[in-house]
């Protein structure tokens, strides 16, 4: 497969309410303070020849409020756990989404924001 699990992760929470405006799979144009929910491919394999992969994908979430950000991780997680599996996006279906770490507190060193951030694992096909 030749997809970018990213763009995917991106396009399906994009329609979630209250997530849509802050997700992002880069940081081109962030300013500090904004709220985002930020993804980043961190690896994964092909897990059945030309049909199915395997993408692990940490999420960031950086927001001006400590417990906020925590919140929002956390939903975000719950909603990519519980509600992803099965859902087609732009000719891909997720078949499963595992936890591989829960979201942790990260402080941005740089511009000393508030980020938790956790993993999970992904495996899709193309439809």
């Amino acid at each position: 497969m030749r997809r970018d699990p990213i763009a995917l992760l991106v396009a399906y929470l994009r329609t979630v309410p209250g997530f849509g405006e802050h997700v992002t799979g880069d940081l081109v144009g962030r300013e500090p303070g904004d709220v985002t929910i930020y993804l980043e491919h961190s690896g994964g394999f092909r897990r059945i020849r030309d049909r199915a992969d395997r993408a692990d994908v940490e999420y960031s979430v950086f927001h001006p409020d400590r417990v906020k950000a925590a919140g929002l991780a956390y939903a975000v997680r719950e909603r990519l756990l519980e509600t992803a599996p099965g859902t087609v996006v732009d000719g891909a279906q997720f078949l499963d989404v595992t936890d591989i770490s829960a979201p942790r507190y990260l402080p941005d060193t740089t511009s000393r924001e508030h980020v938790y951030g956790g993993e999970i694992s992904l495996l899709f096909i193309e439809v």
